[in-house]
Formats: structure tokens, C-alpha cells, sequence
């Protein structure tokens, strides 16, 4: 049977042992925090447990000690999450606004139908990694990712912006096939040379303009505070930026 979470209240946050806890109990438990003032919660033993900070929509910083199940921060719209370890998949699905920072790796569609905010990623990601992003006005999402990535990086982007840097993991290519795929809006920067046998045919190569070498350290130096990384060895000029040649891929396609 799995066992009540055990909470400790420490001044103005609280710190709760997730251990063997059932994933419904861990996340209501974590809304009676918040309800009772709370904005600061850690927790503890995290280890696969679904859902976590689903659909929560206040100025709130929950720090993971564990690897949390799939659908972490999904629908969010406002928290900072801190995952001290590793994720599983979907990681920010359709999440409004605020931050999640993944100081290991995290699994596939991560960022899915993402909408606003930041997603870190301090090592690698797995399959369909921000399939259908998009933004409006001034909503516009981000994903960073540190080290590799799988097939159909940025596949039916519609908008948002995707840094991949590539670090790490020699044996593994920096990015899988079918880069871009479907893409229609948006900006992929990518640290590195890839193949253009490896982008899906939506994506053309475009050089760096000024706004682009801004934005890019920027976001860099904002990743390498959060991933307390040091990120010397990116060179800004060796960064390719993909964009889609066209908004509507597809027009031709159909008959009325």
C-alpha cells in the first residue's frame, strides 16, 4: 500500500518526502501547500510520479529531487520547477508560461503544443521535441537543450524558438532525422553542422542576423545560470539558424 507523503513546514515553504507516494495523493498534497500560502515546496524522493504541477497557474517554485512520470508542468501557466535529476516524457505539455529547468536528461515530446514559457534541458532529449509549438503577440515559447536530440527535432513547428546545443555524448549524432519537419513558423538554431539530408524539406538555412546573435546570448547566459553550466565552449558563429521557407507547406496539397 502506498504510504501517506510526510510533510515538514519550514517558515514560509515545505518540504515534502514523495517516497512511495501514489502520484493523485503527491499532487494534491502539493495544491493544499499552495493553498495554505505556500511558494516554495520541495520535493523529495521523486520517482516517476505522474502529473506533477499539472494545470497550476501561480508564482510558485517546487524543486524535484527524483525523476519525476511523464506530463511534468503540463497545462502550466506561471510556476518555476527545478528537476534535479532526470524526466520522462512530455515535459511541459501545452504549459502557458513560467520555467522548467531538467538538469539531466528527459525522454520525447518535450514541449508539446507548447505555448509560452521556457523549457531547459541540461543533457539530452529523446523523439518529436517541440512538435506543434506555437506563439501569439508576445507569447512566444523556448526550449534549450544541452547536449542531443533525437528524430523530428521541431516537427510541425508553427512557432517558438528551439536552441539546440549538442554537448556531450560523442558516439550519439548531434540531432536525429527529419529536422524540422512539417515547421511552418519559427526559429531551430542548432550548434553545429547538420546534414541537409537530415531536415525535413519545409526548412531552408538562413544566416544569423543581429537579433538572432542577441537573443542567443541571452538565453545562453540565462541557461548557463539556471544549468550552472559553464558554456565557454559555444561559439556563437557556429550556430546554423532554420527556418521554414514557407507558412503554409502544405497549400498545395489539397483541392476545394
Amino acid at each position: 500500500m502506498a504510504r501517506a507523503p510526510q510533510i515538514k513546514q519550514e517558515e514560509a515553504c515545505a518540504r515534502l518526502d514523495a517516497t512511495g507516494v501514489y502520484y493523485r495523493e503527491l499532487n494534491q498534497n502539493v495544491r493544499e501547500l499552495m493553498a495554505s500560502g505556500c511558494r516554495d515546496i520541495v520535493l523529495d524522493g521523486v520517482n516517476g510520479q505522474r502529473y506533477i504541477a499539472d494545470g497550476l497557474m501561480e508564482a510558485v517554485k517546487i524543486t524535484i529531487n527524483g525523476v519525476p512520470g511523464n506530463d511534468l508542468g503540463a497545462f502550466m501557466d506561471g510556476p518555476v520547477l527545478l528537476v534535479n535529476d532526470n524526466a520522462q516524457d512530455g515535459v511541459g505539455n501545452t504549459m502557458n508560461s513560467g520555467k522548467i529547468v531538467v538538469k539531466g536528461h528527459a525522454g520525447d515530446v518535450i514541449g508539446y503544443g507548447m505555448r509560452g514559457g521556457k523549457i531547459f534541458v541540461g543533457g539530452d532529449v529523446g523523439f518529436r521535441v517541440g512538435i506543434h509549438m506555437k506563439s501569439y503577440r508576445e507569447q512566444v515559447p523556448v526550449i534549450v537543450v544541452g547536449g542531443r536530440a533525437g528524430d523530428f527535432f521541431g516537427e510541425y513547428m508553427a512557432g517558438g524558438l528551439m536552441v539546440l546545443l549538442g554537448r556531450g555524448g560523442a558516439d550519439r549524432p548531434l540531432v536525429g532525422d527529419y529536422l524540422g519537419t512539417g515547421m511552418h513558423g519559427g526559429t531551430i538554431y542548432v550548434h553545429g553542422e547538420v546534414a541537409e539530408s537530415q531536415m525535413g524539406g519545409e526548412v531552408r538555412r538562413f544566416d544569423l542576423e543581429d537579433s538572432d546573435r542577441e537573443f542567443l546570448r541571452g538565453i545562453l547566459a540565462e541557461f548557463s545560470a539556471d544549468l550552472e553550466t559553464d558554456l565557454a565552449d559555444i561559439e556563437e558563429d557556429a550556430f546554423m539558424k532554420l527556418r521554414p521557407f514557407s507558412h503554409r507547406p502544405y497549400g498545395n496539397m489539397y483541392c476545394y
